[in-house]
């Protein structure tokens, strides 16, 4: 898709246009982004995934019997949905995409970004009145409107030490001040678009209230330190260490001073700026998978003459429900693949021909490289056969 290219569901901007003007810097209501839309789920059918293992789901119940803003974690009972009371609660069930193929296709939608910093679709039902309270994401996020109608309040930018409600197991602020004009229902198809740091309120104004919020990926400065230093010490050698070759005679045996504390600077920074290095452990970490026990390995390896003999049979693979992959240039032809938190070296055309969303059949193989490589993914469980009953 060209970046000039207008886009209906970002009420006629271009993509260039809304990542210069919006995209991590203010926010955009776009009204009938899918015009009529029909929501790929209904609550009952959301209500059921909430009560299978495996799959994260809340409830949040603004007065609950244990006090305000209780939260409880799934599997749930069906008997605990009779249970609620008829207003000011909220169901909301993480990464529907997994489980439901409509609800994944929606992603293609959001191909104005890069793929590997899409997270996942959360859905969130509320009859009237249910909310989660004031709150601030630290990602980006569209919030689209699937069913009934919510309300929408902003608050502008906040800090990041704003103070939030103490002793309840969700992070609502304590002060939310409504910005003028920032003040919206949405109905179906309706959408809305949050960067980092913006605080809003959404509320559920009638029944069957079905929210789908569309998250980013954005690893902590934190995270992303600790990540990349466990990279780099599982293949550093031991003999890599501090030294002081130039120490002289010390005025005090007990100090450390500024020249011992420059020799360990340069050490660490000397080590953490390897950019090669830093590209395989940023494309392993942000191809993850969401639940490491979501992809399931092959007990047995494939094959590779039976896996040529499917594709050549007509057989089609495709990317796993909650697969991630990407790839990078090396240049001359060749690329990493990340999929699923690994790094595979190969032909650059097969790379990228593996992180499309399509189908995958046999014109693969005529790339080099390709049939070995697809085998390698299978036995990963990071591909599957379209056909789910196709015996293993």
């Amino acid at each position: 898709m060209s970046s000039n290219t207008s886009l209906s569901m970002l009420g006629g901007l271009t993509a260039a246009e809304f990542l210069r003007d919006h995209w991590q810097r203010k926010p955009l209501l776009i009204r009938g982004a899918f015009p009529d839309f029909q929501c790929p789920l209904d609550p009952d059918e959301l209500a059921g995934l909430a009560c299978e293992e495996g799959i994260e789901a809340r409830i949040v119940e603004e007065h609950g019997s244990d006090g305000p803003w209780q939260v409880s974690h799934g599997p749930f009972d069906e008997a605990v949905f009779a249970e609620l009371p008829e207003r000011d609660w909220t169901l909301l069930v993480q990464a529907v995409d997994h489980y439901v193929p409509e609800v994944a296709e929606l992603l293609d939608r959001f191909d104005f970004l890069p793929r590997w910093r899409l997270d996942d679709i959360m859905i969130s039902y509320a009859p009237p009145g249910g909310s989660v309270g004031p709150h601030v994401d630290q990602y980006d996020v569209f919030l689209l409107q699937g069913s009934g109608q919510r309300r929408w309040q902003l608050g502008g930018k906040v800090a990041d030490d704003a103070p939030i409600v103490a002793g309840i197991d969700l992070r609502i602020l304590e002060r939310f001040e409504v910005t003028p004009g920032d003040d919206w229902v949405l109905e179906p198809g309706d959408m809305l678009y949050l960067p980092p740091g913006w605080a809003h309120h959404g509320v559920s104004q009638s029944d069957d209230c079905l929210t789908l919020s569309v998250g980013f990926r954005a690893p902590s400065a934190d995270e992303a330190i600790t990540s990349f230093a466990d990279y780099l010490g599982e293949q550093l050698p031991a003999s890599l260490r501090y030294a002081d070759p130039d120490l002289a005679p010390p005025e005090d045996p007990g100090e450390l001073d500024d020249a011992a504390v420059e020799r360990m600077r340069r050490l660490i920074l000397d080590t953490l700026d390897d950019p090669a290095q830093l590209t395989q452990w940023f494309g392993r970490a942000m191809t993850q998978p969401k639940y490491v026990d979501q992809l399931v390995p092959s007990e047995t390896p494939t094959p590779i003459d039976d896996l040529v003999a499917a594709l050549h049979d007509g057989e089609v693979l495709q990317h796993m429900p909650g697969s991630r992959f990407a790839w990078h240039d090396l240049g001359n032809g060749r690329a990493t693949l990340f999929a699923d938190g690994d790094g595979i070296a190969c032909e650059r055309k097969l790379a990228q021909a593996l992180c499309t969303n399509a189908p995958l059949d046999a014109e693969l193989l005529d790339i080099p490289g390709a049939a070995e490589t697809i085998a390698t993914l299978l036995d990963a469980g990071s591909l599957g056969w379209i056909d789910a009953e196709r015996e293993e």
